[in-house]
């Protein structure tokens, strides 16, 4: 049975009464719908930048390019992001970046502030997504699989060697795994052995909590401002695996200290930021 030719036109039109429907009566279907975009349109931006990048071939300096490309997509979700501290950057050396991991919007705040010959360490299921996996692999990004510890250890072994070698700068995500709870889970201890066997500079990077804008649990996604707070390097110089234990949980403690600050101040409450002590607190 074949519609008549006004037929498409009615359903693409009802189709789209549907959606402005849904955007602008439901505060969950938007978020869906975001996020949605917000994948897509990276899967596409990597698209694009891949034939760039591969002339090179797998190189750090793509992460320029990857960079570049990224920035733009706080404009499209109105989100206004602050950077204070980057003057604590050590300027000609090489070092081990750890952040909070709250969300995939981490990527905005991490573009923000992303340094020179800096990469970040992924886990390996990354590779595997479509053009985004792709244009990582080609950006230098250090992939590891979480599971076999044995060969996560190697790959360590290989970057603290990477980073003294060719001035590489790498991006850890510490707590391992996003955390929606408002606080910061425990840190595993990967980074700081990385640091510790190089003796560079770990250098702690706050993201303030995104409760302003975005909630995955309330299904919330609109405008706001997020502030990235570049800390003071901490030096490892003169320390052993032995001290790193002691050193995580001192990087830990001052990280959650200023999350504390930056997220609260000028910000209203909400489920998706616990107050000290509350649900989902890890502690010391």
């Amino acid at each position: 049975m074949e519609l008549w030719p006004g037929a498409w036109t009615a359903l693409l039109l009802l189709l789209l009464l549907l959606l402005s429907t849904l955007w602008f009566c439901s505060p969950s279907a938007k978020y869906f719908f975001k996020m949605a975009f917000y994948n897509g349109w990276i899967l596409f931006l990597a698209i694009l930048v891949i034939p760039l990048c591969a002339v090179r071939g797998r190189n750090v300096e793509n992460m320029k390019i990857l960079r570049l490309l990224l920035l733009h997509i706080k404009y499209l979700y109105g989100i206004r992001v602050e950077v204070r501290g980057a003057q604590h950057f050590p300027p000609t050396q090489p070092y081990v970046v750890v952040s909070n991991h709250q969300s995939s919007l981490d990527l905005l705040g991490m573009m923000e502030v992303l340094p020179d010959r800096c990469v970040p360490i992924a886990k390996r299921e990354l590779l595997w997504a479509g053009s985004a996996g792709l244009a990582c692999w080609l950006g230098g990004v250090i992939f590891i699989d979480r599971k076999r510890t044995g060969d996560a250890i190697s790959v360590m072994s290989e970057v603290a060697q990477t980073l003294l070698t060719q001035d590489v700068r790498v991006w850890v995500f510490p707590e391992g795994t996003r955390n929606h709870n408002g606080s910061m889970l425990p840190f595993k201890r990967g980074a700081f052995h990385l640091a510790v066997q190089a003796q560079v500079p770990i250098v702690p990077i706050v993201m303030s909590s995104y409760q302003d804008f975005y909630c995955k649990k309330e299904r919330r996604f609109t405008s706001g401002r997020c502030q990235v707070r570049v800390l003071p390097p901490v030096r490892t110089e003169g320390l052993t695996p032995d001290d790193v234990p002691a050193l995580a949980d001192r990087v830990r403690h001052s990280m959650l200290t200023i999350f504390r600050e930056i997220s609260t101040d000028g910000l209203g409450g909400g489920d998706c930021l616990k107050k000290p002590g509350g649900a989902g607190e890890a502690r010391l």
